[in-house]
């Protein structure tokens, strides 16, 4: 089984290039979706969340933005909360990976994935990509999004130029789907052809 990283900055269309792999019938781990799972109603994580940052949840599991708001800008409580959250989706991605032990290839869609270290746990690394003036656009089309909010997201994220540097490949979302389809058709053929060639 080969493992292909996924990641991309806040805005860059991660999303639709996961939704472009599972497409083509490749196997997508979400790390984002684990994490809403896991802090959702009756979630695993909600209680250890409570404990931490009292009146962040109620009968819906985390309310995110009580949650951001005491994490945002706050090294140590941001560390406290990753130290809840990332054991937790380790275990998720750990079952994902024995649900799919036969198959040839599976995608890890990890927003964070330099960040946290992820790109060791991985075998290639597909980086997603556009202009920052269409990221920029993205955003801020965002509800509850704003100028200063990205910048801060932005500052505690690998800027897009060294994310493309460590890159094994860059798929473009500043262009027309098909592009970007077909971007993604030629990843996978290029990681599952025979060996040889």
């Amino acid at each position: 089984m080969i493992t292909l990283g996924l990641t991309g900055s806040i805005g860059m269309g991660k999303s639709t290039v996961a939704a472009l792999f599972a497409e083509q019938g490749v196997p997508v781990f979400d790390a984002d979706a684990a994490v809403h799972r896991l802090q959702g109603p009756g979630g695993k994580l909600v209680p250890a969340i409570e404990a931490a940052f009292p009146g962040t949840t109620g009968p819906e599991g985390v309310d995110r933005v009580m949650l951001g708001a005491a994490v945002f800008g706050n090294d140590p409580a941001m560390k406290r909360l990753e130290a809840i959250v990332h054991p937790a989706v380790g275990v998720e991605r750990a079952a994902f990976l024995a649900a799919q032990a036969a198959s040839p290839l599976v995608v890890f869609d990890i927003p964070l994935l330099f960040e946290t270290g992820g790109e060791a746990r991985v075998d290639k690394i597909a980086v997603v990509s556009a202009a920052p003036a269409v990221q920029r656009e993205r955003v801020l089309a965002r509800p509850g999004q704003s100028s200063d909010r990205l910048a801060a997201i932005l500052a505690r994220q690998t800027p897009d130029a060294e994310k493309r540097a460590r890159a094994d490949f860059i798929i473009a979302t500043d262009v027309p789907i098909d592009q970007t389809r077909e971007a993604v058709r030629a990843v996978i053929a290029c990681l599952l052809a025979p060996r040889g060639e």
